[in-house]
């Protein structure tokens, strides 16, 4: 065997890994965290407190994974248009690094893992799997048939939901809805804000988004939207049984909404960018609320 041969194929698939590994975002894992939030929301509630661990693997890792797949599902979709657009220009498929097969093998490998993790779980649970794959493939091709893909996204982000309550009650009760509601509406809070990003570009390349369906009232709706997404969290604790800390919680939360306001008050790119990227922090302040007020009613 020739070592320089060797060592050129191992720095070859060094180098193509890396075009995968962004292919995917793994360098930006802020999509993870906002899939990550509203699954862990669900699974304290439907255990009552801690999950099971295994049940909590299995859906910490389905998350990263099913996340990572449709970073490149969505780049396989847009690859005739990322390379007009100026924040998605550098992306491996619309640059070349990638080719849209590869794009398309990560996607299936990617969604088979996931699969192979939800099969040790109940098979109601498996059921609904399908449906979180058909969400995930959906998206990014929704973008040319609807001005809300928002929508498309926020369903396909908040089915983890129903998904933790089979995994652990083998039912979908009242408040999982309620909890799934909150979930759409947070898509639609935060995307609207990363749309808001693109939104000169896409009305050029022909793409649709909820911020350019908005148009001058996207303030106000986003505004209208938090303030019914903290609703429906308040209605969750309620029908939960919840207390102050899960309380304190979503006070924080509406904290940084506000903050939020008053970076999109002038519709600025970078400071839209901040404002979804904030939304990890309401995630975490909702579960932080939610995780201490378990921890209190144990003790």
């Amino acid at each position: 065997m020739n070592p320089g041969r060797s060592i050129a194929a191992q720095g070859v698939w060094g180098t193509r890994l890396g075009h995968y590994w962004r292919l995917v975002r793994a360098d930006r894992p802020i999509g993870i965290y906002l899939l990550l939030w509203p699954a862990l929301w669900a699974l304290w509630i439907a255990a009552g407190g801690v999950p099971p661990w295994w049940v909590l693997l299995v859906f910490v890792l389905g998350t990263a994974l099913m996340r990572s797949a449709g970073c490149a599902i969505n780049d396989y979709a847009d690859r005739e248009f990322d390379g007009r657009v100026e924040r998605t220009a550098q992306r491996p498929l619309a640059i070349g690094l990638v080719t849209p097969r590869e794009a398309l093998a990560v996607f299936a490998v990617l969604s088979l893992l996931a699969f192979a993790l939800v099969l040790t779980l109940n098979p109601k649970t498996i059921a609904h799997s399908f449906v979180a794959v058909a969400l995930a493939a959906l998206y990014p091709f929704s973008k040319r048939h609807t001005h809300m893909p928002q929508l498309v996204l926020g369903i396909a982000f908040g089915w983890a939901v129903p998904m933790a309550f089979t995994a652990l009650q083998n039912q979908i009760p009242p408040v999982a809805w309620v909890l799934f509601a909150a979930t759409v509406c947070w898509a639609l809070i935060y995307d609207t804000m990363y749309a808001m990003v693109d939104r000169d570009d896409d009305l050029q390349v022909g793409i649709n988004s909820s911020a350019i369906l908005f148009g001058r009232h996207d303030r106000l709706v986003i505004g209208l939207l938090q303030l019914v997404m903290l609703a429906l969290l308040w209605q969750v604790g309620q029908m939960a049984g919840r207390d102050v800390p899960y309380l304190l919680g979503l006070l924080g939360a509406a904290g940084l909404f506000a903050y939020q306001q008053w970076l999109i008050r002038d519709r600025e790119t970078a400071a839209c960018f901040r404002a979804f990227l904030n939304n990890h922090y309401v995630g975490m302040l909702v579960f932080g609320g939610l995780f201490a007020d378990y921890l209190a009613g144990s003790l």
